[in-house]
């Protein structure tokens, strides 16, 4: 063991209880103090369970077979449990409501300093530390249930800092973030990382917004073997799960392979000007009207199907607090509408005003022309499919085969099991189908949850930050399947901050901010001349109106 090392995984194997395969297998590697190291791999492949491994809960809490040693800080996590660790192990769970026990925010923050016994003086000047550094300050006296999935992951993130832990160990902590928040928060580690010698251990999927920060790499493949490890620049050349200006890079064969927007742009520097300049009719969203939509598809079908989905300026509050301010909005039968906003905006208010989960202040919602107003959740649920932030919300059977049936069964769905087996394969879950479904990991679940829904064929489907733990083989699985389904008719409206899924699927997108919409049109108008709510390949090919890595190569081409 190096005299830096502070943690150690010595030829260590973990399997859960009645697990047919191993989550980890044969894991030796060590982790140096002060190192910013990313846990990267398919969903599924064990980076959660890595994770627990260091702060104890593998396998103190969660059962199993742990072969081998995780040595942390000098202290054998089989002989010490998590509390023993808690002061130098910080945690923030993908599921951030999980590990919430209190109703205030700033309580929250105090909770655990206050379990350890910290004096009220200290505990009041790291409060105001985590409150500013990670920009909460407005939600300290905001009710724990009362913030949206993005908030409640930065509280999740103050409270473990508040405890001053010399690791930190992040599971997807940006997964629910707008892209500004997410930079604010990454920034914050990367200032505790470099200032304070905080050693960060950090999984996720979203690669193009963290591989700069990282030091190494580790990718996880589960039973499938030991993990690579290396600096980033060698993995990615290495792998196949790379983020978009890298997976041009390799596509253009450029040298050194680029990893940044930063480190592409020398590249393209010159050849940029050359592209042709984007075309755009964006405007303004007022009212029921719509801007024009530039995506070809897209425009037939808001222009020539009937309505599936109909809000008529619908305003909600919570409290004194406006979520929702005369929103109206069309979507059509088949038709991909991508909602995306800052953290609280009311992206998720408008999904549940759509589906009948909440009833609005004032406002009309019509599902296929008719107003649901009256009707009871589980009439507009025959029509209107909703997957919420916390897929574990709809899953209760005990396989996920039995999750499909149950939803057959309730919507009286005569179905055999082919319409399923087809389904689970579609969206890559076919080998897990007698699994237990709260087993499985963020992505499976994630996935899981959309397979429960959909397998009665809603017209409506309305999707609650759907990406988050899903790696970009997934994704890519998931636009396949919603075009299949929307071929077939289905309105799909999905509320989220992954810009590159949108560029690549939705007909549309509305961007929200305090409750309102402010602006409407295709990928490409709003995406295109956005500063924060862009993608990489744009901020690459700034003003030449690119959105993806297949635009980028076909106008390169061209040029």
């Amino acid at each position: 063991m190096h005299d830096d090392s502070v943690i150690r995984f010595e030829h260590t194997s973990f399997t859960y209880p009645n697990a047919p395969v191993p989550a980890l297998v044969d894991i030796s590697l060590e982790i140096t103090r002060g190192e910013f190291v990313l846990v990267i791999g398919p969903s599924g492949s064990g980076k959660s369970t890595f994770l627990r491994c260091i702060n104890g809960l593998v396998p103190h809490f969660s059962g199993g077979r742990l072969a081998g040693q995780v040595i942390v800080d000098g202290l054998d996590t089989r002989s010490h449990a998590p509390g023993e660790l808690a002061t130098r192990v910080g945690f923030v769970f993908q599921e951030p409501e999980a590990q919430f026990v209190t109703e205030r925010v700033e309580d929250e923050l105090a909770f655990g300093m206050e379990n350890l016994g910290v004096p009220p003086l200290t505990m009041r000047k790291r409060v105001e530390e985590v409150l500013d550094l990670l920009g909460i300050a407005a939600l300290r006296d905001r009710p724990v249930a009362s913030l949206s999935g993005g908030e409640q992951q930065r509280v999740a993130i103050a409270s473990a800092l508040a405890l001053q832990p010399h690791i930190l160990l992040l599971d997807e902590p940006t997964s629910q973030l707008d892209p500004l928040a997410a930079e604010e928060v990454l920034a914050a580690l990367d200032r505790l990382n470099d200032d304070l010698g905080l050693t960060i251990v950090l999984s996720e999927h979203r690669l193009e917004r963290v591989i700069q920060h990282a030091d190494r790499l580790i990718v996880m493949h589960g039973a499938d073997g030991p993990p690579i490890v290396g600096s980033p620049r060698e993995v990615m050349a290495r792998i196949e799960l790379t983020p978009p200006v890298t997976k041009l890079g390799k596509a253009l064969r450029w040298e050194p392979l680029p990893l940044t927007v930063k480190e592409g742009r020398r590249f393209v520097s010159r050849s940029a000007s050359h592209l042709p300049p984007p075309t755009s009719n964006l405007q303004p969203h007022g009212g029921a009207s719509q801007s024009p939509i530039s995506n070809p598809t897209g425009a037939l079908r808001s222009l020539q199907s009937p309505i599936a989905l109909e809000l008529r300026k619908v305003s909600h509050t919570y409290g004194d607090r406006a979520a929702l301010k005369d929103i109206s909005l069309r979507v059509s039968i088949g038709e991909f509408v991508a909602v995306m906003g800052r953290n609280g905006s009311g992206k998720t208010t408008l999904l549940k005003c759509a589906v009948g989960l909440i009833k609005p202040k004032s406002g009309d919602v019509l599902v296929r022309g008719n107003d649901i107003r009256d009707k009871r959740v589980d009439e507009v649920a025959a029509h209107v499919g909703y997957v919420p932030q916390n897929p574990g919300a709809l899953l209760f059977a005990d396989t996920l085969r039995d999750e499909l049936r149950f939803t057959l069964k309730h919507h009286g769905i005569d179905a055999g099991q082919a319409a399923s087996a087809e389904l689970l394969a579609a969206l890559g879950l076919d080998r897990l189908a007698e699994s237990y479904p709260r087993d499985l990991s963020t992505g499976e679940r994630q996935r899981a949850a959309l397979a429960s829904i959909f397998v009665a064929r809603p017209s409506i489907l309305l999707l609650d930050e759907p990406t988050r733990g899903l790696d970009y083989l997934n994704k890519q699985r998931l636009i396949e399947a919603l075009e299949v389904w929307r071929r077939d008719g289905t309105a799909v409206v999905m509320a989220t901050h992954d810009v590159e899924l949108i560029a690549r699927a939705a007909d549309r997108v509305i961007l929200m901010a305090e409750g309102e919409i402010v602006v409407d049109g295709s990928p490409r108008e709003v995406l295109g001349e956005s500063a924060i709510f862009s993608t990489q390949i744009n901020k690459l090919f700034a003003g030449a109106g690119l959105l993806t890595v297949e635009d980028a190569i076909e106008a390169m081409h061209i040029a």
